[in-house]
């Protein structure tokens, strides 16, 4: 059944319940999962973090990679989740924050599996948000807020020209090799070669950590490899590098 986001309504929604499922089954059909800016020292520990272009135009943004397959999810395996952190924009789920009017406004997924008559209601019997929703909100308003710091922060290191394509050779078990590609990162080079007033701008803004942190999640990748071992396709080894070629496809990383 497709996502259909619904503005959260206190009338309509009053009886509605939410299931809490801390396995994040409904992402397992994820490889690719939006990450924010402040979640970026949390994420980088456990998930490689790369920037993709958006489809429509040149807009670029922040993802974890949980798989190198479209539909295929390694951080979900046998009903669990395998890691330690999980990005916030599969946690708000079946929640998002969208434009209402000339404002923001929670909405909620009417078609979600997660809802129905059982589960953590969504208001009071006096039809104020109940302590969940009010969780759920105060999340919301986070991953917001972080969204717009990683918008900030993605503006300025590609006005500073440090993002390079690049690929990943993905060489599975069973000898075949695929090529992934759209994918966007840091080139540590031209970062060490910046000047000292900007580095020291980057650092003030507080950016420095999150290209670091961006960075440092690419070692991550050997994490992939070691959560394929139980699947249908185990990896044998990724290796990563620069593609000389301009980007195709970014929006979901592509296999040749």
């Amino acid at each position: 059944m497709s996502i259909n986001y619904i503005p959260l309504d206190k009338e309509k929604h009053k009886d509605i319940k939410v299931q809490v499922r801390h396995n994040f089954e409904f992402a397992k059909d994820t490889h690719l999962a939006a990450a924010s800016f402040r979640e970026y020292p949390q994420l980088a520990s456990c998930m490689p973090l790369v920037f993709i272009k958006a489809p429509d135009g040149d807009q670029v943004h922040s993802v974890a990679i949980l798989g190198v397959e479209p539909g295929k999810n390694l951080f979900h395996h046998d009903g669990k989740w395998q890691g330690h952190a999980v990005p916030l924009n599969i946690q708000r789920y079946p929640f998002d924050v969208r434009p209402d009017g000339d404002k923001l406004g929670v909405f909620l997924d009417e078609n979600s599996e997660l809802l129905g008559e059982d589960g953590e209601p969504l208001f009071t019997e006096e039809g104020t948000a109940s302590p969940f929703l009010e969780n759920r909100q105060r999340l919301l308003t986070d991953l917001t807020n972080s969204e717009m710091a990683t918008q900030r922060f993605i503006k300025k290191i590609t006005e500073l020209n440090l993002l390079d394509p690049i690929q990943l050779t993905v060489t599975y078990a069973s000898g075949q090799q695929r090529n992934v590609k759209g994918m966007l990162s840091i080139n540590e080079k031209r970062l060490n070669e910046l000047d000292d007033a900007t580095v020291l701008e980057l650092q003030k803004a507080g950016f420095l950590g999150g290209i670091y942190a961006m960075l440092l999640s690419l070692g991550q990748l050997n994490r992939l490899v070691q959560l394929s071992t139980n699947t249908d396709a185990p990896i044998r080894a990724m290796q990563l590098r620069v593609d000389e070629e301009k980007a195709e496809a970014p929006e979901a990383a592509t296999a040749e």
